[in-house]
């Protein structure tokens, strides 16, 4: 029998530094009063470390725990070095494969399982509305409800038969603004018709695909509530997600450490509502001291009343139902890990997914003839939900195939005006690998310069394909919609003409 401490313990998933649990995260867990711990790119250096690290967890705590980690593949993955990388939503969209996303999910849960983590926060089912948004981008499968809902219940269907909980996100939609909600609150006003219409197929998808966990998003939906995000929103998690659509399984919130929330209530206080509006489980990825205040204040308000006993009960039990169906306990070896049907499988899911948006006379280069400007910009930080890679891969697969090639890596937030002048002369072909130029003025401005003043020009666009539409006067476009390891090995390979991409965008472009 768990006392109402353990109860409350139960319900908090807590991260930490470090690549090894520290000593408070093995007591909290010993005494039951943490449920869970969510691991970030922080808590990883290898598989066996991270290996370690899970089991070292487990074994300090009584009860099973859930071990959770954003895994989505493509620009959001913590496992990389080390790991099997895949393309991500917006790439398995393009491909028009569910099936090949499906086998891509369930590839990345074998490796979360031979890890021990049996949580994962995938798959994004956010539709991209839009261009600017900083934090979707290529983590959304698209703008088609009916693509997004196909590609989002494979992707299910595989984490789950890997023997990982999937969590789907961040309900009811976080696709319609261009605030990033770990920089500040998001609104959503007037009609929500097209809510309804639109945002909340691909999350009955995923609930008929049983999902076994559902994510909330700190955006504000004026017409469902006006003063609460939808994280701390009676009407929109029991009202809407339980009651309307019928939803009893596990509710987590995206981390209640963002602005979003930290901006405009306290640590304790927003535990407090969240689990008053129907949440099983508050997030708190990052302080020791917004953890314990969360922890206490959640102890409080189920001692005072504010909080009844049975609805803490009630979420315990979905919290020991989603162990109970994820336990885990017959985990594949290690050596599953990056081994090659993995990399073979994610570099196959990414050539599906890329697209040749314009094929012009400088497509395919010549790897014994042509003279080529390598011209690679930096991502710049969007959004803090949104890896920041090197750059380098790319560069260095390129420089391994062609004879002649001079690479070049541009920061736009750090322009140099003779750019063009310095890089082109020479050159046959300048190809240009963008990330984000749309949203970003000094990027998009300096690669039409260089665009306009080559002999020929082939762009990549390696993360939006928005970049695209802003670029069309370059010979070739290709589309890699994500910049992960295989994305950018396909990118490769499409630009030497190994292969002509067939994917199909899945977005407009303006």
């Amino acid at each position: 029998m768990l006392s109402l401490e353990q109860k409350i313990g139960q319900m908090m998933m807590v991260g930490f530094d470090g690549l090894s649990p520290p000593r408070h995260i093995l007591d909290w867990l010993a005494s039951g009063r943490i449920g869970g711990i969510y691991l970030f790119a922080r808590n990883i250096e290898s598989p066996r470390q991270v290996k370690q690290l899970v089991d070292d967890c487990r074994a300090a705590a009584p009860f099973p725990i859930l071990v959770g980690i954003d895994q989505e593949g493509g620009i959001v993955a913590r496992l990389r070095q080390g790991f099997t990388e895949s393309p991500g939503a917006m790439a398995l969209g393009a491909a028009r494969d569910p099936q090949l996303a499906e086998d891509i999910a369930f590839m990345l849960g074998r490796e979360l399982a031979a890890l021990g983590i049996n949580w994962n926060f995938a798959p994004v089912a956010d539709i991209a509305h839009q261009p600017d948004n900083p934090s979707v981008s290529t983590r959304s499968v698209g703008a088609d409800h009916d693509l997004v809902s196909q590609i989002v219940a494979a992707q299910i269907r595989g984490f789950q038969r890997a023997g990982i909980a999937a969590t789907v996100k961040h309900f009811p939609g976080l696709g319609n603004t261009v605030i990033d909600t770990h920089a500040a609150l998001a609104r959503v006003s007037g009609s929500l018709d097209y809510v309804y219409d639109n945002d909340l197929l691909p999350f009955r998808a995923a609930l008929d695909a049983d999902a076994a966990c559902v994510m909330l998003t700190h955006v504000m939906y004026e017409a469902l509530d006006a003063k609460h995000p939808a994280t701390l929103s009676p009407s929109i998690v029991t009202g809407l997600l339980r009651q309307e659509i019928g939803y009893d399984g596990a509710v987590c919130t995206d981390c209640m450490e963002m602005n979003a929330i930290t901006h405009g209530f306290g640590a304790g206080e927003a535990a407090v509502l969240a689990v008053e509006a129907g949440v099983d489980m508050p997030l708190y990825s990052h302080s020791r001291r917004r953890q314990k205040a969360a922890c206490r204040a959640l102890l409080r308000a189920a001692k005072s009343g504010r909080i009844s006993r049975a609805r803490i009960d009630q979420s315990v039990a979905r919290i020991q139902q989603l162990k109970a169906t994820f336990p885990l306990d017959d985990r594949p070896a290690l050596d599953l890990v990056a081994c090659d049907a993995h990399q073979t499988l994610a570099l196959k899911a990414a050539r599906a997914g890329t697209v040749m948006v314009k094929r012009g006379s400088a497509w395919p280069i010549d790897p014994q003839r042509s003279k080529v400007a390598l011209i690679e910009f930096a991502s710049g930080r969007i959004s803090d939900a949104i890896d920041q890679k090197s750059n380098s891969l790319f560069a260095r697969c390129l420089s391994e195939r062609l004879q002649h090639v001079a690479c070049h890596a541009l920061d736009a937030s750090k322009p140099k005006t003779d750019a063009p002048e310095r890089i082109l002369p020479g050159a046959d072909i300048a190809l240009l690998v963008t990330r984000n130029a749309h949203m970003q003025p000094g990027q998009l401005q300096l690669a039409r310069r260089i665009i306009s003043r080559a002999k020929a020009a082939i762009l990549v666009c390696a993360r939006n394909p928005y970049d695209a539409g802003s670029l069309l006067n370059a010979d070739t476009v290709i589309c890699a919609n994500g910049d992960s390891r295989p994305s950018l090995l396909a990118a490769v390979e499409a630009v030497c003409g190994d292969y002509q991409p067939a994917g199909k965008l899945t977005v407009p472009l303006s």
